[in-house]
């Protein structure tokens, strides 16, 4: 039998541990007091805004490694972390508008949390469309990398936004103001989304490095046709 990666042993204990936290918070955690029923999103919501953005903090460091080093290993490993980081973010953004009916009464409402979180995934997606249009493997690694740092400002502004700023979505909450029957899914969650977005990360990171290997094997000299004369070196004398 084929042996599993640590990658994919890992990503199989996020699943399971999904399916656990999930299962805790629809039918064995209480409802919240205000919100009732709907608040159950926060255990799979809460969790996809923590490592989308843990995984977009990796990929700007992977970013800095790849300049500093030039070592196409930092620019593949930034690659699969910025790939898990959009989808991520693109199923917080989903999962943002599908709380927001119920609870504010439109789909989608320009509120800052929801505007900076929309920007990241635009600008994390627009990173891996320049990657397919850079034909050259060092300038497409440069080039991303810049275009990775650039785009993190974002990152950090979509968690503190709601602190700086006047914001219909609440002050980040602490486990003193949960109570523990919803600490515990939440926690399940979260580290099954880290275990899960590791899982992502490695395997896609290793297709981009192996693709990078490919690109990097010199082609052989291409013949003349047939019949065509080729030039010879001047003589000397």
């Amino acid at each position: 039998m084929k042996r599993l990666r640590w990658d994919a042993i890992i990503g199989l204990v996020g699943l399971l541990m999904l399916l656990v936290g999930s299962y805790i918070g629809l039918f064995a955690a209480p409802p919240e007091r205000h919100m009732g029923e709907v608040q159950r999103l926060m255990y799979v919501h809460v969790p996809t805004a923590w490592i989308s953005m843990l995984v977009l903090t990796a990929a700007f460091g992977f970013a800095i490694a790849s300049m500093w080093t030039g070592r196409p290993k930092w620019d593949a490993v930034m690659t699969g972390a910025t790939e898990t980081g959009v989808v991520l973010g693109a199923l917080l953004t989903v999962q943002g508008m599908i709380w927001a009916k119920p609870t504010w009464g439109v789909w989608w409402d320009w509120d800052v949390r929801l505007t900076t979180t929309l920007i990241m995934v635009l600008f994390f997606t627009g990173v891996l469309v320049l990657r397919s249009y850079v034909a050259e493997p060092e300038r497409r690694a440069t080039w991303s990398a810049v275009a990775v740092i650039v785009g993190y400002v974002d990152v950090p502004l979509v968690y503190f936004c709601v602190r700086w700023f006047r914001s219909l979505h609440q002050v980040q909450s602490s486990p003193e103001t949960v109570a523990s029957t919803m600490i515990t899914p939440l926690r399940i969650n979260a580290f099954a989304m880290l275990f899960l977005a590791i899982w992502f990360v490695a395997r896609r990171s290793r297709l981009e490095l192996a693709r990078l290997r490919r690109e990097s094997v010199a082609l052989p000299p291409r013949r003349a046709p047939r019949g065509t004369a080729v030039p010879e070196a001047p003589q000397e004398g």
